[in-house]
């Protein structure tokens, strides 16, 4: 087998890579001073993501996006994963489950949110649910022409520049009616609660809203009733291979960093790094950027051709669980070897240890990652994991098309 990049692959990481040093870095500090970006900082960005075409990576050209294959998104999302203050945000993903709309709904939502004239936020967590969907109280009941949303929604990344949201809801208030609707943000009855502050300077905010007695048309709703949670799961599963690849990013800027301090800082007439309390945290640091890289480059090429949606999920799990968990081993050994300054904000490596926390909690915690793990080995063995195993065949990815393929791959 050949894991050599292709010259196109190739081509694309330096392309990534040129995008977040000359379009995000510059930008850090400002996110960070400020506790996010500016609104013409924001369409400088946004501008920029267009002329330099990654704006909506995950969707067809048919629809507006690029149409990138899984592999791809990793090597593009691999390097957003270096800016800090996650201003990789300003390039923006159209959630994954609008591509089964209505050609009205992807005409009045998804095109022109690919285009970088619409912006989505995905609400699901409530105050009494997060890791389990089910337990979400947002209800949906059917009134004439349309539907009658109630509810509240926590941590809505984005939702103070997205101008409409996906909201998760159980019709009737049962959840086997999940659904997922199309609630434009200037609607009446929709408010911001509250924006909370976090541990890290994030480039958007994460508002709390409420939805009272909002009404929407019965085109706004998005699939069928009872389809919610699984459109859900298919949003979460993108979401964490793209947290995956942002991971090994930003433990491989932070390496950098430090190997650079570590090099160029002279304590006892000699570089640190040739102590060798340094140079084993360095050695250990770089071993678990490469495990995590294989893994991640290996799963993605393997999702962009299975048909296999169950292992596919079963895999993202796995993903995210270790390349979230190393990136706070090595991120801690950075602020370690930078020492004092590493403790400093105007430092890369504090504000990536800081920013990354986060990356074990949200879109599935490392805990839930490990239940789905874990059922997965009852269900299937553990071959699941410690087997090796191919996609599908090239005949098989060829007559179902790559981006399709791959996506339809990773959604359960």
């Amino acid at each position: 087998m050949d894991f050599t990049l292709s010259k196109a692959h190739q081509e694309l990481q330096a392309k990534a890579q040129a995008f977040t040093e000359q379009v995000l870095f510059p930008h850090e500090m400002e996110c960070e001073e400020n506790d996010g970006i500016s609104p013409a900082t924001h369409k400088k960005i946004t501008q920029a993501v267009l002329d330099w075409g990654f704006n909506a990576p995950n969707h067809s050209k048919e629809d507006g996006g690029q149409g990138f294959t899984i592999f791809e998104q990793t090597l593009l999302n691999e390097q957003l994963g270096r800016a800090t203050g996650a201003i990789w945000d300003a390039l923006w993903y159209p959630s994954y489950p609008m591509r089964f709309a209505t050609p009205e709904q992807k005409a009045q939502y998804l095109i022109p949110t690919c285009q970088g004239k619409r912006r989505d936020a995905y609400a699901i967590t409530e105050a009494n649910a997060g890791s389990d969907p089910a337990q979400c109280a947002t209800r949906a009941d059917k009134v004439a022409g349309g539907w009658r949303i109630n509810g509240e929604k926590w941590f809505v990344t984005v939702g103070d520049v997205a101008d409409y949201i996906l909201v998760h809801a159980h019709v009737d208030g049962d959840p086997d009616k999940s659904a997922v609707f199309f609630v434009d943000k200037n609607l009446p009855g929709v408010e911001v609660k509250r924006t909370p502050l976090y541990t890290h300077h994030f480039a958007f905010k994460h508002p709390e809203f409420t939805f009272k007695d909002v009404v929407v048309g019965e085109d706004k709703m998005l699939g069928k009733i009872g389809e919610g949670y699984q459109m859900t799961k298919d949003w979460f599963v993108e979401a964490r291979l793209g947290i995956a690849a942002r991971c090994v990013g930003g433990a491989i800027r932070a390496t950098e960093e430090a190997n650079k301090y570590a090099a160029e800082r002279i304590q006892f007439g000699q570089p640190i790094r040739d102590f060798q309390a340094i140079e084993f945290m360095l050695a250990d640091m770089a071993v678990e950027i490469m495990a995590a890289k294989s893994l991640l480059y290996r799963l993605s090429w393997e999702i962009d051709q299975s048909t296999d949606r169950k292992r596919n999920h079963a895999h993202a799990s796995a993903l995210k669980l270790h390349c979230s968990e190393m990136v706070g081993r090595v991120c801690d050994r950075a602020v370690q070897i930078l020492g004092g300054r590493g403790y400093m904000r105007e430092q890369p490596v504090e504000r990536l240890w800081r920013d990354t926390r986060v990356d074990r909690i949200w879109e599935g915690t490392s805990e839930i990652q490990r239940v789905v793990i874990s059922g997965q080995i009852k269900k299937r063995g553990l071959d699941v994991y410690t087997g090796w195993q191919g996609g599908a065949s090239a005949a098989q990815v060829q007559a179902a098309g790559p981006v399709a393929t791959a996506l339809a791959g990773v959604a359960n």
